[in-house]
């Protein structure tokens, strides 16, 4: 059998319900040869899952996905075989937990708004084993306290983008994303294009150093894949995929719903080297 990997899993290191031993346990269950950890400003679930990942010789690339604005949108940018030690990168992730940790209490202080006043900021990044803490941690305690009836409606009815307890993320641009994953001698690549929807800004982010977007992706039409195939195609970019789990914390994806020939990791590797 060919090998495959799945490029896109989170750890409750950031904002998914799966410890390091479940990802690399369901990940030999469904014959998963290499994965990455992309948590949410983080690399700190890298080494565990490395450890745990020994007993079934998977290979684990480090990573990070790392949230950025362009106007009003939110873009994401994933990062492969970054130096996980480097100084700027872990420099720039603690001013990121930090301001993390400060929009979840102003979230918590808004939902006080509409009565909601049993829940603390200690509770919610309980859930999280670094300060990396998510929405999905706050929809889980709304949950849990009988608020909401399942983490998708906490969303739906409180802390969606456009919902009345929502607070913006730490702010950054693309660019200045794609070149933190750079100089951690990592290669950047657009996360889920097709949700993100900044197709007319893709050539700037080339210019600006981007390798590859993220083209096979779970839930998404074979037309859809197709064309940003083409796209990648067109700017000379790798086309990589993954599942994006996030355990329970995202319920229509799970690891090894999307993956990719390794043929595709070997020449990400290539790339990194050159």
């Amino acid at each position: 059998m060919s090998k495959v990997a799945d490029l896109h899993i989170h750890t409750n290191y950031s904002d998914s319900s799966l410890t390091c031993q479940e990802v690399v346990d369901e990940a030999n269950k469904v014959g998963i040869s290499c994965i990455a950890i992309t948590d949410h400003d983080t690399v700190d679930g890298i080494k565990p899952t490395r450890e745990e990942a020994q007993k079934y010789d998977i290979e684990v690339i480090p990573g990070i996905e790392l949230s950025s604005e362009i106007g009003s949108k939110e873009v994401h940018i994933l990062g492969y075989f970054i130096d996980v030690n480097n100084a700027r990168l872990l420099e720039q992730f603690k001013c990121m937990q930090d301001t993390r940790v400060g929009r979840m209490k102003k979230m918590i202080d808004k939902l006080k708004e509409f009565g909601i006043d049993n829940i603390d900021i200690d509770e919610v990044c309980s859930l999280a084993k670094t300060d990396s803490v998510g929405r999905p941690h706050l929809a889980t305690v709304l949950h849990e306290k009988g608020w909401v009836p399942n983490i998708k409606a906490a969303f739906d009815k409180y802390i969606s983008d456009e919902g009345p307890a929502y607070v913006k993320k730490f702010k950054q641009t693309p660019k200045e994303a794609i070149e933190l994953i750079l100089q951690a001698k990592g290669l950047p690549v657009l996360a889920h294009p097709m949700l993100t929807g900044v197709d007319e800004c893709i050539h700037s982010f080339v210019e600006a150093g981007l390798a590859g977007l993220e083209v096979y992706y779970p839930n998404v039409s074979k037309a859809g894949t197709e064309y940003y195939l083409n796209l990648a195609k067109k700017y000379k970019l790798i086309a990589t995929g993954g599942s994006d789990a996030h355990g329970t914390a995202k319920v229509n994806t799970w690891i090894g719903k999307q993956t990719i020939p390794y043929e595709i990791v070997e020449n990400m590797k290539k790339l990194s080297k050159g």
